[in-house]
């Protein structure tokens, strides 16, 4: 059973960074790309950013230059860091195994002052 569990979120002030880890077990992690996601209140869920089993990374647009998306295989792990935070980027946080249903339970990005 594949597992996803997501950490580092928080309350963080604007201009602010954060690291946000996806920890994957039951899954052939290194031959698998991963995304996150994130949902704010009265939105739907979005793409964040993408990476692909080769380390190649995507972004939405509203988040180049300011987040990094990456991998650990031999840790099963993928990160988000999070630079240069804006109120508009407060949300749940999703780690997700591309191509699948499977998520993680979501972590709690609060930017404010």
């Amino acid at each position: 059973q594949v597992q996803l569990v997501e950490s580092g979120g928080g309350l963080v002030q604007p201009g602010g960074s954060l690291r946000l880890s996806c920890a994957a077990s039951g899954t052939i992690f290194s031959i698998t790309a991963m995304a996150w996601y994130r949902q704010a209140p009265g939105k739907q869920r979005e793409l964040v950013a993408h990476i692909t089993s080769g380390h190649k990374p995507t972004y939405v647009d509203s988040v180049k230059g300011r987040f990094a998306i990456s991998r650990d295989n031999a840790k099963n792990t993928v990160y988000l860091q999070m630079n240069n935070l804006k109120s508009e980027d407060t949300a749940v946080y999703y780690c997700n195994e591309w191509g699948t249903s499977r998520w993680g339970q979501g972590t709690q990005v609060t930017v404010s002052s």
